[in-house]
């Protein structure tokens, strides 16, 4: 009997040793895909780019995209030309005082950049495509287009598809998610102010206004543009239609280009420091004839309101653009 209990117990035992050294391989084996889960690949205008892990340190080249960390509550390390992201964009989110300089947008300062030891650059592609092999050498660098030449991709699109390749990078999809959910319950609750408001007409041109080489030149976004996107998000309707597809989501105007849209409200925004409309404009008799200038159909919407940002600047836009219109 014993021969018989024995042998049987070695099988057991052998068993059991099995099962341990099968649990340990499957644990292994579980915990290499974990980690191999953890590299983050991102697809900008100059292809995929694979992170290790997700971003902790990230230098921005352009302001949206340190909006779109903000819209996520994540801090840049490094951005460029601070100063006139303070004096261009109105957003809740604040910047954090220790966020490094790295220079300007257009030339970012290489050796800033490096001293940082990012994880990770965003650039857009007009400025610093050219650039690319230099700040790939510091870092992983994903280079965004905001101007896709695609007919079909209006431009507020491209803001959101862009703003959840960042929120990858950095492991924030949930948090982006919830952003853009908020956002779009924040349309409809303009939409339904507006809705309610006494206003002679829904029709509306937006425009930016800036001294230009000969006379003032006036920027009216067409309805490709991000900003005419919440327009229309938010029950108005942007009459201008362009004669061609304008890739930049605006037409350039003088102020006799403005007479075909005078039965139009008037959205615009100007720098303080270049106000056309109390300088150069302020005597013109063209501008002082239009309709929407006799009948004070003229909405500013502050030199502040960004039009090329992230969500947190389409926020901004909606809430001053109801201010404005509803309470005049």
């Amino acid at each position: 009997m014993k021969k018989i209990i024995k042998p049987m117990i070695l099988v057991a035992l052998a068993a059991v040793l099995l099962v341990g050294c099968s649990s340990k391989k499957v644990d292994d084996n579980t915990s290499g895909k974990d980690k191999g889960q953890e590299s983050v690949t991102i697809t900008g205008s100059n292809g995929e780019v694979v992170l290790e892990k997700p971003a902790k340190k990230v230098v921005v080249l352009e302001w949206t995209y340190a909006e779109d960390l903000l819209a996520l509550g994540v801090q840049p390390a490094g951005m460029a030309d601070i100063q006139e992201y303070h004096n261009w964009v109105n957003i809740d989110a604040e910047l954090d005082k220790e966020v490094i300089d790295v220079g300007g947008r257009q030339e970012p300062n290489l050796e800033a950049i490096a001293a940082i030891e990012p994880d990770l650059i965003i650039g857009v592609g007009f400025r610093h495509d050219a650039m690319l092999k230099d700040l790939e050498k510091i870092a992983p660098t994903v280079i965004f287009n905001p101007y896709p030449e695609d007919e079909s991709m209006d431009l507020y699109k491209e803001m959101t598809t862009t703003f959840n390749e960042i929120a990858k990078a950095v492991d924030k999809t949930d948090e982006a998610k919830k952003v853009l959910n908020e956002l779009d319950s924040k349309y409809e609750e303009a939409k339904a102010k507006i809705e309610g408001a006494n206003l002679k007409t829904k029709e509306v041109i937006l425009t930016l206004a800036y001294t230009g080489p000969q006379a003032p030149e006036i920027r009216v976004f067409t309805p490709n543009s991000m900003a005419s996107q919440i327009i229309e998000k938010i029950g108005l309707k942007n009459v201008h239609v362009p004669d061609q597809f304008e890739v930049f989501g605006s037409s350039t105007f003088n102020v006799e280009g403005l007479t075909k849209y005078e039965d139009a409200n008037y959205l615009f925004t100007v720098q303080d420091t270049d106000n056309v409309y109390e300088k150069q404009l302020k005597d013109n008799a063209v501008w002082k004839n239009l309709n929407f200038v006799k009948e004070d159909r003229l909405y500013d919407i502050g030199a502040d309101t960004w039009l090329y940002g992230g969500p947190l600047s389409a926020e901004t836009m909606l809430n001053t653009i109801v201010d404005v219109m509803v309470s005049k």
